[in-house]
């Protein structure tokens, strides 16, 4: 195979994980006229289609998704190698990619890891921030941040951070005209906020725990989100009850804007792990970024 075919095969998986003409362009620093003619190139000495082209998207062919499963396990195999190599450079250096929520990354992972990276010049990292779940395999992501209860059990799990828990609150005037909750059946005669979860696109069922008892409620409201700080704005401004992460309304609740209700029946759980392949080799800058995140009881 010439380099310049080998080339071309990379182009094509650009394009199709973009599953963008344009997308891939600017990721591959081309024109988008100069990599289309490059695909069609690449399917004629084919003799396959590989790519199918729309108006609004591009999409793997059934030979193209074949050619995919064939490539990507042996691009990462090769990625593997080169971070294998970069440990015989003097400081560890290369590109990181980690899928992550928004929460995990506001209030966990950024604040231990910026500090590290003023002192690693050389390491570049690549946040994909969502609530979804995420296949880190199959999507070349090098590692992912998510809930101890969320993994698979195929993968090396490092704990970075306590464990938290999500809690019911709301404005003093919200409940200056509603009666507080004192029960979690309670919640269905008021008007909470929703969220929607990313990877199913169903509404979250809120959660509570006592005396052993689990109770799961399914609540209505005016409001649905699919993050959490607009959730603590509109709570703030009275329009309904949000069920949130503890420790993102601490201070709202110290200083008064917010109230916490049904406290006894919101239970700790299970906090963020990084997460990533066992069969994975860790580079010098994967390595120093595990250091930085794994959590130490601080």
């Amino acid at each position: 195979m010439q380099r310049s075919e080998l080339s071309d095969l990379l182009w094509f998986v650009a394009v199709a994980d973009e599953r963008s003409f344009t997308k891939a362009a600017a990721k591959l620093g081309t024109s988008q006229s100069t990599l289309s003619h490059t695909i069609k190139q690449l399917e004629q000495r084919m003799g396959l289609r590989l790519l199918t082209r729309t108006t609004r998207s591009v999409a793997p062919t059934e030979a193209g998704e074949r050619l995919l499963q064939s490539l990507r396990p042996k691009l990462a195999e090769i990625e593997t190698d080169l971070d294998t190599l970069m440990e015989l450079r003097d400081k560890p250096s290369g590109l990181v990619r980690i899928t992550i929520s928004d929460h995990a990354y506001e209030t966990l992972v950024w604040p231990k890891l910026y500090p590290v990276l003023a002192d690693y010049p050389d390491i570049r990292v690549e946040f994909s921030i969502d609530n979804g779940l995420r296949n880190i395999v199959e999507e070349r992501f090098d590692a992912g941040v998510r809930l101890g209860e969320s993994l698979d059990k195929d993968m090396i799990a490092v704990r970075i951070g306590p464990d938290w828990r999500l809690v019911a609150v709301g404005a003093p005037a919200y409940f200056a005209a509603h009666a507080a909750p004192v029960t979690p059946q309670d919640l269905v005669q008021h008007n909470c906020m929703n969220h929607r979860q990313a990877r199913s696109g169903g509404l979250y069922a809120w959660e509570f725990e006592k005396d052993g008892r689990d109770v799961r409620v399914r609540v209505e409201g005016q409001l649905t989100f699919n993050t959490t700080t607009p959730m603590i704005e509109a709570a703030k401004m009275g329009l309904g009850i949000a069920f949130v992460p503890e420790n993102l309304v601490t201070d709202a609740i110290a200083d008064g804007s917010l109230q916490q209700v049904l406290d006894d029946w919101s239970p700790f759980f299970a906090g963020y792990y990084l997460y990533y392949p066992s069969r994975r080799q860790l580079s010098p800058a994967f390595a120093v970024l595990v250091d930085a995140l794994r959590y130490r009881g601080e």
